[in-house]
This record gives structure tokens, sequence and C-alpha cells, in this order.
């Protein structure tokens, strides 16, 4: 049984990295909230699992949270966001799809190769998911860095908190009242960027942070 449970949760964390490239790969904002939405779908997936091996029922309640939140509530938030400021659907990105990828693989190497040897010590189901987590993270900050629109690097922050997620319940799971904290912690900031994008689009009439950058260049 605890080859199977291994199996599993190993299978559930490489999912989410996975997820994180597909993210990584996408030109269309629609897509890329899609993807995401599927993202959350694997990590409540791979939450509920750690709560049925580590017998922890309040990491149910995670999975829950980042089931109801990430994977509906804030993607369809995110669509109508979209369609209200009349955001352009195409993502632009820094640079070109191949390098992009060619990094993320790398970041993942790092991962890997920098948490299997910090974590030498620790149980090797702990391990795994710790350095799937790391994976996580760093994609979700790739993909806020290569991202021009305002929009698709929210997508990329809320990618990188599923990794902390990630991290803490590989890690036996933090304590219940500190994930309710984190949960809604990361609800009012995505309020408050929600608020954020709309005077961005209201001041400035975009949200391409590109375009935003010579306006500010024209004004000096």
């Amino acid at each position: 049984m605890h080859g199977l449970n291994f199996d599993v949760a190993h299978l559930l964390a490489g999912s989410l990295v996975l997820v994180s490239f597909m993210m990584l790969y996408q030109d269309r904002l629609y897509a890329l909230l899609n993807v995401f939405a599927l993202h959350a779908v694997v990590l409540s997936a791979s939450v509920a699992w750690q709560a049925y091996i580590h017998d922890a029922p309040h990491l149910y309640i995670t999975a829950a949270i980042a089931l109801l939140f990430k994977a509906i509530v804030i993607p369809i938030a995110l669509h109508r966001m979209i369609v209200r400021l009349g955001i352009h659907r195409e993502i632009e990105a820094v640079g070109s799809i191949g390098p992009t990828m060619l990094a993320g693989i790398g970041l993942v190497g790092l991962s890997m190769a920098v948490m299997l040897r910090v974590t030498a010590d620790s149980d090797l189901l702990a391990r795994e998911d710790l350095a799937f987590a790391l994976a996580v993270l760093l994609l979700g900050l790739l993909i806020m860095v290569t991202r021009r629109n305002a929009v698709s690097q929210v997508v990329g922050f809320m990618s990188l908190e599923n990794g902390l997620v990630l991290a803490a319940t590989g890690a036996r799971g933090m304590p219940l009242v500190v994930e309710i904290s984190v949960a809604f912690s990361v609800l009012i900031a995505f309020i408050v960027i929600g608020i954020f994008l709309f005077r961005i689009r209201e001041r400035f009439d975009t949200v391409d942070v590109q375009a935003l950058d010579r306006f500010r260049g024209e004004r000096r």
C-alpha cells in the first residue's frame, strides 16, 4: 500500500508540473484560464490524496478551497474581467515559446537537483513532493516574468501560490488556521488585483505592462 501511495502522490505532483508547462505554452488568455482551472483541479486532487495517506482531515478543506475558488470562482471572474475590460485575447510574451520552454525545463531540473539534495534525510514522499512543488513555484514565476499582459501575470502568481500549497501539504500539511489564512489572503489579493486592473484600464486604456512602461518614459 505504501508503494501505491507513493506512486499516486508522485503522479499527481508530476501532473501539476506538466500542467504548469501547459500554461507556459498558451498564447491566448481564455486557453490560459482554462488550463489554470485544470491546474487547480490537479492541485485539489493532490491535496486530497495527501489528506488520505497522512490521515489529515483538515487537508480535505484545503482541497475543497482549491477546487471551489481556484478551479471555478477565480477563472470565471477572470473571464468576465477580460470581457468587461475588452482586453486583447492574445498573450504577448517577452520571448519566443521555444527558449521559454527550455528555460522551464532547466528550472525543473534545478528544482530536482537542489531540493533532493537539501532534503536527503527526509521521507522519500516528502522529498519528491517538495521538489515538484519548487518546480511549480519557479514555473509560475517564469510565467509572470515572460508575459506582458497583467491578467496572465495574475495567473502566474496564482499558479506560484499553488506550488506553495503543494509544498505545505507535502511536508505533512500546515495547521488548518494557517491554510485558511493563506486562502483568504490569496482571495483578498485577487480582489485587490482585480480593482487595480480596472483602475489601470480606466487610466491608461491598456493592461499591457510594456505600454505602461512606455507611457512612464514619455512622462519624464
